[in-house]
């Protein structure tokens, strides 16, 4: 069956950009971190932001909790705009990685997007159900992706896929029941660590492939 609902292979280089755009990231939540004026929902009056008692999306919010204006949200928007528009484009054209095109492929690229796209929306105020609806579709786009890429034989990065999800599925489990809610704002940052790297390993990926297809083009045109 042919589906054309799927985009077309992109150059390699294109590959790059989401790359940047998560190292962007980074810099810019480093960024927003040191420039948290302070308060943590267990400690409303320390100063700055706390690795251990601070969730990332403390630094979203216009105010922080301590009372004061939080100057660390323009970093902090900034940086989730672009690892979401970055993300964005590398599940966009995701689907070249596969050889076999089927209707898992097509579940797999839209569910991935919605997800990303949802998640854009955590700065306007709706942070729970948003977290819940991108949740639902982050987890339909990841297994349906776990799918197609056992199938084409790349194991590595379903099994770094897997542990990413069973972390995240456990930090979904803290963050609904409230059990062992005082380990949540590490375990949210190792989860948000593990899934970057595995972003960036799935980026790497696709970006090789493409690149030996395209250099086998060019020597069979010579």
């Amino acid at each position: 069956m042919k589906i054309d609902l799927l985009p077309v292979v992109p150059k390699p280089s294109v590959l790059l950009l989401p790359l940047a755009g998560m190292g962007l990231f980074v810099v810019l939540y480093v960024l927003a971190a040191l420039n948290y004026p302070g308060g943590s929902w267990i400690v409303t009056d320390q100063e700055g932001f706390n690795f251990w008692n601070n969730y990332l999306c403390d630094l979203l919010d216009r105010t922080a909790i301590n009372g004061e204006l939080n100057p660390a949200r323009f970093f902090a928007r900034g940086s989730l705009g672009v690892l979401c528009v970055s993300l964005v484009l590398l599940w966009y054209y995701l689907p070249g990685l596969f050889l076999n095109k089927s209707i898992n492929l097509i579940v797999m690229w839209l569910a991935g997007i919605m997800a990303l796209l949802i998640t854009m929306s955590l700065t306007s105020g709706t942070h729970d159900i948003t977290v819940r609806i991108a949740g639902i579709f982050g987890v339909i786009a990841f297994v349906s992706c776990f799918v197609e890429l056992y199938k084409a034989k790349y194991f590595s990065l379903v099994i770094l896929g897997i542990l990413c999800l069973m972390i995240f599925l456990v930090n979904y489990y803290i963050y609904e029941t409230g059990t062992f809610i005082r380990s949540l704002p590490v375990l949210q940052k190792v989860t948000f660590s593990c899934f970057i790297l595995w972003f960036a390993f799935l980026d790497i990926t696709y970006y090789k492939y493409l690149k030996l297809k395209h250099d086998k083009i060019k020597v069979s045109h010579k």
